[in-house]
């Protein structure tokens, strides 16, 4: 076997078995809430897979997460996410593939551009970037395209502050914190398996 067919076999095989890790976590972490969203654990294999595969790789599974939160809201599986979409189907469908292919596809970008510099740097940097990626098009969004959802959802607050602090804010840190305290360990992710190519 090629150089090059041992190359397609090893992309096709991590990324089949990153694809099924975000199925199972984001499928799990439904059913966590704090707020009315649920939080969202599969940020982590998605940086692992652009760091390891590139941008593409990146969109690719930030696009495979987003699809599951479709369904999600779709079943009634996330209730917040139900009311999004029982809000308007569309708009749901374009901000929930949007959110997550985005937040792949800059993790990713962010990675390659700071790995040949410094890979701890890099890998860190990703890993806040895909969560801040993820909640910035949801908040932006929202206030878009579900202004009037949430307006009743804040119940007469300021419609920024409801949505900083009260509907988005502790699913963000939980986020943003897991990707903090999981970099190192996706680091060390990466060496091993480039050390089992060599």
């Amino acid at each position: 076997m090629s150089n090059t067919d041992k190359n397609k076999v090893y992309r096709l095989t991590g990324l089949g078995i990153l694809t099924a890790i975000i199925i199972v976590l984001q499928i799990f972490t439904t059913f966590v809430h704090f707020g009315p969203f649920s939080i969202t654990l599969a940020l982590i294999p998605i940086v692992v897979g652009a760091a390891m595969f590139g941008v593409g790789a990146g969109a690719y599974l930030g696009a495979v997460f987003s699809v599951i939160v479709v369904i999600m809201c779709i079943t009634g599986g996330d209730p917040g996410g139900f009311m999004v979409w029982s809000a308007n189907p569309f708009m749901c469908v374009v901000m929930c593939m949007l959110k997550g292919t985005l937040a792949g596809l800059c993790a990713g970008a962010v990675y390659k551009a700071l790995c040949n510099k410094n890979k701890i740097l890099a890998t860190v940097l990703a890993a806040l970037v895909s969560p801040i990626v993820n909640t910035g098009v949801f908040i932006i969004g929202m206030l878009l395209f579900f202004r009037e959802t949430l307006a009743s959802w804040a119940g007469g607050s300021d419609l920024l502050t409801y949505i900083i602090v009260g509907l988005t804010g502790v699913n963000f840190i939980i986020e943003l914190g897991v990707n903090i305290v999981l970099s190192p360990v996706i680091v060390k992710i990466i060496d091993a398996v480039k050390k089992t190519r060599r």
